[in-house]
């Protein structure tokens, strides 16, 4: 299996399948333009750190309007509900001689730009994810290395306080030297900001937590825990739309496993587990990343080996229906998101320096390469911004 912990090595800049090496031409101005930020790895990959570009909503073609740098592996991203402030994970497992990596608070101007207001040690090494609750009043963190959870007060201008809380995962060592302990590797809120699930790939697990939004407090619901099969690895969570089903991915078993959500309870029920990889399709493979559609139609989660994006269907119950695969046109797709209006997906390809739009179906969820496709060193996060 791949190990996440080796960031960039291989890695040639400017090389990938099937897209070209320079940014698609600029779009009309009469288009419809969103703006998207990537986060990178910009250890040895010659990245400058957050990238900014901007995507025509009518083609799928994306321009580089900027970047942001002086963080170290920004690699995961989180906006602001008031689209104000952005927020970005320092993915490092040391700081100061101290064994925590940062997260960073940015100002987002008229324009996109970024202006850097603070930053916080992330209370753990190697943080990898992040939430703002539904009411932008706290940041959530997990850290792999650390195989923990802070939260981060927001002040009003955007800054990031100390942290309100952190919990410290225990368990392990198994058998498995991926499993030896703790890893927390993602962090997601209920749609009633009453909840946080925490995947913890070292312990099969995905941790429940009463969450205080007012005091920015966890505490253990241990009701609401689940635990998947041994050797999972689960890595990220994807609530529907309806707030009625959850799905998680299992990075090293790379299958998606879907959930029914009690939201009184707070508590997830299994429905049903399926491969994310064709049938007899033997590679070495990993997932990444786990989303549902906004019409809350069809999940997708990211093959890094097979380098695809496996689609599903969902049932009205919930459950899923595999409905095949669709090369990313690149190595090692990480995180991939779709756009609010749910008609492209970008695609980050980490290990081939590309991001690569797709127009998606929405009847059959299918996904169809645009042709349009831009260099960006290391990608490994893709967030929008839509205001």
């Amino acid at each position: 299996m791949m190990n996440r912990r080796t960031f960039t090595s291989g890695l040639t800049f400017g090389m990938f399948v099937g897209c070209a090496s320079r940014p698609s031409a600029p779009t009309p101005a009469t288009a419809d333009l969103t703006t998207v930020y990537v986060g990178t790895y910009t250890k040895d990959s010659g990245s400058r750190g957050i990238y900014r570009l901007s995507l025509d909503l009518v083609t799928g073609a994306m321009v580089e309007t900027g970047s942001t740098s002086g963080v170290d592996n920004p690699s995961f991203l989180a906006i602001h509900p008031n689209k104000k402030f952005l927020y970005a994970a320092a993915e490092v497992e040391e700081t100061g001689g101290v064994k925590t990596g940062g997260v960073k608070a940015y100002a987002i101007a008229g324009d996109g730009s970024l202006t850097e207001l603070n930053q916080q040690p992330s209370g753990g090494g190697a943080p990898c994810h992040l939430s703002v609750d539904g009411e932008g009043k706290h940041l959530l963190v997990a850290n792999y290395v650390g195989g923990n959870v802070s939260v981060f007060p927001i002040a009003r201008d955007g800054t990031l306080q100390p942290a309100s809380a952190f919990v410290q995962h225990e368990g392990g060592p198994n058998s498995n030297p991926r499993q030896s302990s703790p890893h927390a590797h993602s962090i997601n809120l209920s749609s009633d900001n009453h909840f946080a699930f925490v995947a913890d790939l070292g312990l099969d697990e995905v941790k429940a937590y009463r969450y205080d939004a007012n005091a920015g407090t966890l505490v253990a619901h241990d009701a609401g825990t689940i635990r998947l099969a041994a050797g999972s690895g689960p890595r990220h969570f994807s609530f529907s739309p309806s707030g009625q089903f959850a799905y998680v991915n299992g990075e090293m078993s790379s299958e998606v496993n879907a959930y029914a959500y009690d939201k009184e309870a707070g508590t997830l029920s299994a429905l049903n587990t399926l491969s994310t990889l064709p049938e007899g399709g033997e590679v070495d493979n990993s997932t990444a990343e786990v989303v549902v559609s906004p019409n809350g139609k069809f999940v997708y989660v990211s093959n890094r080996g097979h380098d695809s994006l496996a689609v599903f269907a969902v049932n009205a119950d919930g459950t899923l229906v595999a409905r095949g695969h669709q090369s990313t046109g690149g190595k090692t797709p990480r995180n991939f998101a779709i756009d609010p209006t749910g008609t492209f997906l970008l695609a980050a390809n980490q290990r081939s320096n590309s991001v690569v739009s797709f127009r998606i179906d929405s009847e059959s969820g299918g996904l169809t390469p645009t042709g349009h496709a831009i260099a960006v060193p290391a990608p490994v996060c893709v967030r929008y911004l839509k205001r």
